[in-house]
């Protein structure tokens, strides 16, 4: 256990990048914070900071022990609250972010079964496709789809999400079927303007990106489903992921072209914030959607 101070000790100091803070965060004398970082780099035989009259940076070292100090720690809160918890009813307000066409296709699905088997647990979900702060706006959780860039915060994949490219037939058929990205006509892509296609070397969403800046889609909206429903009446086409897509693709409303260009799977995922213990009613939120989605989910059956 004292070890375990050490290290949340000088986690705290790497930081504030201050001695005098953190000793103000952990309510510590700043002599007993020098006190503990010094024992923790006799015992690692290394220098772990950095010190100066302006600064404390962290040392190559440092680094190093800080990466591995965050998963130690979490390890023990984890083990804590599951053994802390095991006896006790799941209970709480569970503050959530969602996509929106998402949540209104499935989670609803899935919050009807949660519901049964957590009914202490209150739900309190808001729908928004913009990048929400999870700490900042007070999330427990937030799912996110896409490519998930580096953060401060802990991502649990949930679900892969498919990415195709789709048109109506009868679009098909007037227009004819492309066998290339080159030959997709720059007037008749139905853009999802939160799109991001950075970072990629997929040919066909690097042609997307180029026809979204620089030649203008006639039809440009936030809202996947309403861009659906203007490709299933013939207005152009579309990369849809198949959570939304699979019910038309199902029907024949929807058809698939160019499959040879699909760019890898994107996922669904489950991020909440590294720092903050990974209470009884995150855990078992994440667990069951695991469950119910899973590595083959059900809209991919078409």
């Amino acid at each position: 256990m004292i070890k375990i101070e050490l290290l949340k000790v000088f986690l705290s100091v790497a930081d504030e990048g201050s001695f005098t803070k953190a000793a103000e965060k952990l309510e510590m004398s700043n002599q007993l914070v020098s006190k503990y970082i010094s024992q923790l780099e006799t015992h690692l035989n290394a220098r772990l900071f950095n010190r100066t009259t302006r600064k404390v940076s962290l040392t190559e070292a440092g680094e190093k022990c800080r990466q591995h100090a965050k998963q130690i720690l979490e390890n023990v809160d984890n083990l804590e609250a599951q053994f802390g918890e095991l006896q006790t009813t799941v209970t709480g307000t569970l503050n959530i972010s969602a996509p929106v066409s998402f949540s209104t296709l499935h989670l609803s699905k899935f919050i009807s079964v949660f519901r049964k088997k957590y009914p202490e647990i209150e739900l309190n979900i808001q729908l928004n496709d913009r990048k929400v702060d999870v700490i900042e706006e007070g999330f427990d959780v937030a799912l996110r789809i896409g490519q998930l860039q580096s953060s401060s915060l802990v991502a649990k994949k949930i679900a892969p999400v498919r990415l195709v490219l789709c048109a109506s037939p009868e679009y098909l058929i007037h227009n004819g079927t492309p066998s290339h990205p080159s030959e997709l006509n720059p007037k008749h892509f139905l853009h999802y303007s939160y799109s991001s296609y950075d970072k990629t070397d997929n040919l066909l969403l690097n042609t997307l990106k180029s026809i979204s800046q620089n030649k203008h889609p006639t039809i440009i909206s936030n809202n996947g489903e309403l861009l659906m429903a203007a490709a299933i009446a013939g207005e152009g086409y579309l990369v849809q992921p198949t959570f939304i897509a699979g019910h038309a693709l199902r029907k024949g409303d929807l058809q698939i072209f160019l499959e040879d260009y699909e760019p890898e799977p994107i996922a669904l995922y489950a991020v909440y914030p590294h720092r903050k213990l990974l209470s009884s009613k995150v855990r078992v939120f994440i667990d069951e959607l695991s469950e119910f989605f899973g590595e083959k989910p059900y809209w991919d059956e078409f």
